[in-house]
C-alpha cells in the first residue's frame, strides 16, 4: 500500500553500543554493566539507561593510564584529574578533542543534543573560590544566628 506507516524498530542498549562502534567509537566492557566508549584518547562510560538508551554515568574526559580524567575548572586553568589523584593540565586540543568526541557520540547514538553542551566543553567540578573545609560538615551561617 502507498501510505503504510514505516515500523519502528527499538535498538537494544548492545544496538546502540554497536552504531557507535560503526561510527569509529570503540567499547569495551567496564565492569558492574557498564561499556567504556573511547576514541582517539577521549572516553566516556555508559550504562543502560530508561529505554535501552545509553545513559552516562560518567562524561567524557581524557584517558590518563586506565582511567578517565574528569574536566576540573580550577578558575585559573581548567585539569583533568582522575579517580586516582593524577592531574594533568587541559589543553586547548584536548577540549576540542572532547567536544568533537560528544557531538559525534550524540549524533551517532540520535541523542538529544543540549543548546549550552553545544557551546563548548562543560566542566564536571568547579574548584576555584573555594575556602579549606567549606564543603565538609555544617557551618554556621551568619544570618542563622540564635537570638
Amino acid at each position: 500500500m502507498f501510505f503504510r506507516r514505516a515500523v519502528v524498530k527499538h535498538l537494544s542498549f548492545e544496538d546502540h553500543m554497536g552504531v557507535a562502534r560503526a561510527a569509529g567509537f570503540s567499547t569495551e566492557a567496564a565492569g558492574g554493566g557498564k561499556t567504556r566508549i573511547a576514541r582517539n584518547g577521549i572516553g566516556c562510560t555508559a550504562e543502560q539507561g530508561e529505554g535501552d538508551f545509553p545513559r552516562f554515568v560518567e562524561r567524557a574526559g581524557v584517558i590518563v593510564g586506565k582511567e578517565i580524567g574528569t574536566l576540573t575548572d580550577g578558575g585559573f586553568q581548567k585539569f583533568f584529574i582522575t579517580p586516582s589523584g593524577k592531574r594533568q593540565p587541559a589543553l586547548s586540543d584536548d577540549l576540542k578533542a572532547i567536544q568533537n568526541f560528544q557531538e559525534d557520540l550524540r549524533e551517532a547514538l540520535e541523542l538529544t543534543a543540549l543548546y549550552n553542551e553545544s557551546l563548548g566543553t562543560v566542566s564536571n567540578q568547579y574548584l576555584y573560590d573555594r575556602v579549606e573545609g567549606r564543603d565538609r560538615g555544617d557551618h554556621s551561617k551568619p544570618w542563622q544566628t540564635p537570638v
